[in-house]
This record gives structure tokens, C-alpha cells and sequence, in this order.
């Protein structure tokens, strides 16, 4: 076994394993490919691979954190070791790699995501439980009913948006969202990077909700074949309680649907009631949990 760095021919390989690891996860090899080649804009971010016999049997990447404006604050995504070589230390050596690299980057305040049954784990290499989160799954066959927009609302894919629109009002949107840390600090180029050129973005499917030329609503979709992500849906404080963030949603899995997704997938911190509400209403079904705990390093 061996730790190195990653780089982009491992592409197939780290999608193979995520797929077995985290089947709610959705990356395709293409956008992990151009992540690799084209690393994101934040300072520091890497990403480490384990190998035994030419394969790749764990992951994990490592960044100063650029979301926030909490100070000296990293995390670490994804530690994942494929189910047969595990507990031979491959996880212990992939965050011990991850954590060296950011210590010289005056990183001290750690978050990483663990699995219930990796709680262990993390409670042994000095991570304490944070925040729980909740995977749903929705069967896209059929769609959930589409509903006719309200008077004076108005749907359309963000293909046509300018893209510093829909970067304010995810900005605006996420401010609140629920989080161990503000995020409150996106930058336009991180933005640009890791949504709007992303590979995987279905720009057709996600919609945005404009009332009175405003952008009120929106609901992004990241694809990877017959699979989507719900990658961020939100609505502006002065436009919530009237049902947009829904009705974006809905439309963007009807669009996807559309065009041969089958199975859609997200994320809700358990504190965030209404965006849970919402997804029950449109069936999502919990598929699994992960928890966010914090470490100090020292």
C-alpha cells in the first residue's frame, strides 16, 4: 500500500470506489478528471489516493477552507477506504497525509465527515461529533406533480441567467444555511469554479424562480448519467414562505427527469427543518446519515 498524491488518470478509479462507498454521492469521472487536472481556487487544496497492486482503494482531499470567514479553518472530504482493505491503517495514513499538508498552512480548526459506524474513528484521531446529516433519495419515475407557478412568478433554466446573478442570490441564500462554520465568504471565482463550470451541471434542469425580475428561487442539478445531485436549493430571505424553493425544485426534477435522470439525490443538515419538510413532500427517502465533527490541530 501506498499514499501519494492524486492525479487525473486516477479519475475512473476514485469514481469506482466513491460509487461503492458513498452511492448517494454523485461525481462523474469527467468532472473528477478536470477537478484533478484543475485543481479548485482555494488555497491549499489537494487530494491523496491509497493504492495496493495498481488500484485505488481510498480518497480523501484536503483544503483551507474559502466559504467562510472563520479564521485558520480546513476540511477534510471524504476519507473513504474500499470495504475490503480496511482495517489495515490505509484511513489512518490518507488523514494523516491530509492533515500534514494543511498544518504548514496555518490551518487549526478541522472538519471532516464521518459515516455512523466511522464515529470510532474519528472519536480515536481526536474528531468530535458536530452536526448530523441526512442523504434522501427520490425515484424520478414518475416526477413528482408539477404545479403551476403563482401570478407573476416566472421559471427558466439558468442557461438563461447571467452567471453574477445567480452567484448573488446562492450567496444570499446560503447565508443562513445551516453549518458549523458562516458560509459567508464565497468568492465569485470559487463559485465560478465549482458551480457554474462544473461539468456536471445540468444548466436545462436547474431552475431559477424570478418574481418582479428578481431572482427569488433557485434549484441547481449536477448529473452523472441517469443520476443527479440537488446541489444547492435556496430561496432569499424577503421571498421565503411562499412555496418557490419548492417549485424550483420540483421543476428542475421534472426537467432532469425529462431527460433520462432516474434516481435523484441530496443533503439536509437535520437542523434545517424546511428544506427537509420540502423533500418529504416530495418523497425523498433517507438512504443514509453522516456527521461533521471537528478536530483542533496541534
Amino acid at each position: 500500500m501506498r499514499i501519494r498524491v492524486a492525479k487525473p488518470d486516477d479519475a475512473p478509479g476514485v469514481v469506482a470506489l466513491r460509487t461503492i462507498v458513498y452511492p448517494y454521492q454523485v461525481r462523474g469521472v469527467e468532472s473528477t478528471r478536470k477537478m484533478l487536472a484543475e485543481p479548485p481556487p482555494e488555497e491549499g487544496w489537494t487530494a491523496f489516493v491509497a493504492e495496493v497492486d495498481t488500484q485505488v482503494v481510498g480518497w480523501v482531499s484536503a483544503e483551507c477552507t474559502g466559504s467562510t470567514s472563520t479564521p485558520d479553518f480546513g476540511d477534510i472530504s471524504l476519507l473513504h477506504v474500499h470495504p475490503e482493505h480496511r482495517r489495515r491503517g490505509i484511513g489512518s495514513a490518507l488523514l494523516t497525509a491530509a492533515t500534514d499538508h494543511l498544518a504548514p498552512l496555518g490551518v487549526r480548526r478541522l472538519r471532516a465527515f464521518a459515516q455512523p459506524d466511522a464515529l470510532p474513528f474519528a472519536r480515536r484521531h481526536g474528531y468530535e461529533p458536530s452536526r448530523e446529516l441526512r442523504f434522501s433519495a427520490l425515484d424520478l419515475n414518475p416526477a413528482p406533480a408539477l404545479p403551476d407557478p403563482p401570478p407573476g412568478v416566472r421559471l427558466l433554466p439558468i442557461t438563461e441567467l447571467a452567471p453574477r446573478r445567480l452567484y448573488a442570490a446562492d450567496v444570499a441564500a446560503a447565508l443562513d444555511e445551516p453549518s458549523d462554520v458562516p458560509v459567508d465568504s464565497i468568492s465569485y471565482e470559487s463559485w465560478l469554479y465549482d458551480v457554474w463550470d462544473n461539468l456536471g451541471l445540468d444548466k436545462e434542469a436547474s431552475t431559477a424562480v424570478e418574481v418582479d425580475g428578481e431572482v427569488a428561487a433557485f434549484s441547481l442539478v449536477k448529473r452523472d448519467g441517469d443520476r443527479m445531485w440537488s446541489d444547492y436549493t435556496g430561496s432569499l430571505p424577503a421571498y421565503r414562505g411562499r412555496g418557490l424553493a419548492r417549485l424550483a425544485k420540483t421543476v428542475a426534477l421534472h426537467r432532469a427527469a425529462a431527460n433520462g435522470v432516474r434516481v435523484a439525490y441530496t443533503s439536509n443538515d437535520e437542523s434545517n427543518g424546511p428544506m427537509l419538510a420540502i423533500n418529504t413532500r416530495l418523497g425523498y427517502r433517507p438512504v443514509a446519515a453522516e456527521w461533521s465533527c471537528l478536530a483542533d490541530l496541534t
